[in-house]
């Protein structure tokens, strides 16, 4: 019988185009997906991958069986589901990615809380980019994700999803005490465009929604640093190196010398949904999560 696992990672090789990016996507060694891939030809009795230049593509036998694995997976995640359904208890392993202001904001105490409430329950949890996440919960490679979504930057959820929101965050300027705008109830991009700003890097989705927020000014914002971490947003901005939008959800305490600064026309809210593949949807596990992450985000 062939190994779910390995058709998993046979999809992953496919997707990324070598054995090397399948692993990583997946967590596992190289040696361990070759040694999978290698246990389904033995199954087979077919080749399913062919070298191309540094890297290898499907077979067509492989190519046939991603497509017939990806359903077959379907099917065994809905009796699954289904059984679990039936017994009513919220059980099992969940797999939950996310992006770091969620998890320190929302995700950590809801998943504790539900294992604390439910002790044959077992979360995991991993920090990841939202287009990730979506693509990784798509590809049956993390049960739940939480993404996010800035106003009108889109993000792209496939129908093989099904999304809830359960959070609607709101970002605001961190500006250094003594900087003339921070005695203001409120700013505008069109007060905010000589600035020079602390962003994430070009490509994030924060960043195009500050790129999107200056639209009405004719100009673009000035980015002088780039950093991942908000964290760090914060700690430049106390040390008068520029200024920072920073969402809410998670925010540490601010810094000495920084205050923050509602912004409005328009107001940076982004929403956070939580994201799960349709042939899960009567899982009471999945169920409980996506019921608690929204009770807590309504909090």
């Amino acid at each position: 019988m062939m190994d779910l696992t390995a058709l998993r990672s046979l999809d992953a090789v496919h997707e990324h185009g070598s054995v090397v990016g399948a692993a990583e996507a997946l967590g596992y060694t190289p040696s361990a997906v070759s040694q999978q891939i290698k246990r389904l030809e033995r199954q087979s009795g077919v080749p399913l991958l062919e070298r191309v230049g540094r890297g290898v593509i499907l077979s067509g036998a492989g190519r046939i069986l991603v497509a017939e694995g990806a359903r077959i997976t379907a099917d065994l995640e809905r009796l699954e589901t289904d059984l679990h359904a039936h017994a009513g208890g919220v059980a099992g392993q969940l797999d939950l990615i996310g992006f770091s202001t969620a998890m320190r904001g929302l995700v950590g105490p809801v998943a504790a809380a539900l294992m604390r409430d439910h002790p044959s329950l077992r979360i995991r949890l991993a920090e990841v980019e939202p287009w990730d996440a979506v693509d990784r919960v798509a590809a049956g490679r993390a049960d739940v994700g939480v993404v996010h979504r800035w106003g009108d930057v889109p993000i792209a959820i496939p129908d093989g999803l099904a999304r809830q929101v359960v959070h609607r965050d709101v970002a605001e300027v961190v500006l250094p005490v003594d900087h003339p705008l921070a005695g203001r109830r409120s700013v505008t991009p069109r007060d905010l465009v000589d600035e020079c700003w602390i962003a994430t890097p070009e490509g994030t989705i924060c960043r195009q929604w500050l790129d999107r927020m200056y639209a009405g000014t004719g100009r673009l914002p000035v980015i002088e640093h780039t950093s991942m971490e908000f964290d760090s947003h914060l700690a430049l901005v106390a040390a008068g190196l520029g200024i920072a939008l920073v969402p809410r959800l998670g925010r540490s305490a601010l810094p000495d010398g920084t205050r923050a600064v509602r912004v409005t026309d328009p107001v940076p809210e982004r929403e956070v949904i939580v994201v799960w593949r349709r042939s899960q949807d009567r899982s009471p596990a999945i169920r409980a999560l996506v019921t608690a992450l929204g009770d807590a985000g309504s909090l």
